[in-house]
């Protein structure tokens, strides 16, 4: 098992910065890849980020260039750190991880964090 808990999210005026942060527990030296989700509203949930044990990286068109996914082995955190918000990044956001055991793949869900943008 692996648990994942969020933190960072809050109110933030347009143009403003949030930095969210994962911390992963339990069997994390199963986890292959993590990232960053959020569903908005009365919108699919949308994957905005992620990252692999390789150091690849994959980001959503909306927010290339203003957001930023890393991670701390040491600490076992994922974070987000999210520039230039816009009232369209208000969304919960959750964080992800796959996990590889064997051949199957099991995939942990954070609690989410809510993200929300002022005009």
């Amino acid at each position: 098992q692996v648990q994942l808990v969020e933190s960072g999210g809050g109110l933030v005026q347009a143009g403003g910065s949030l930095r969210l942060s994962c911390a992963a527990s339990g069997d994390t030296i199963c986890i292959s890849a993590m990232g960053w989700y959020r569903r908005a509203p009365g919108k699919e949930r949308e994957l905005v980020a992620a990252i692999t044990n390789s150091g690849n990286t994959y980001y959503l068109d909306s927010v290339k260039g203003r957001f930023t996914i890393s991670i701390d082995n040491d600490k076992n955190t994922l974070y987000l750190q999210m520039s230039r918000l816009k009232p369209a990044d208000t969304a919960l956001y959750y964080c992800n991880a796959d996990c590889q055991r064997i051949q199957t793949t099991y995939y942990y869900w954070g609690q989410g964090t809510q993200v929300t943008v002022s005009s």
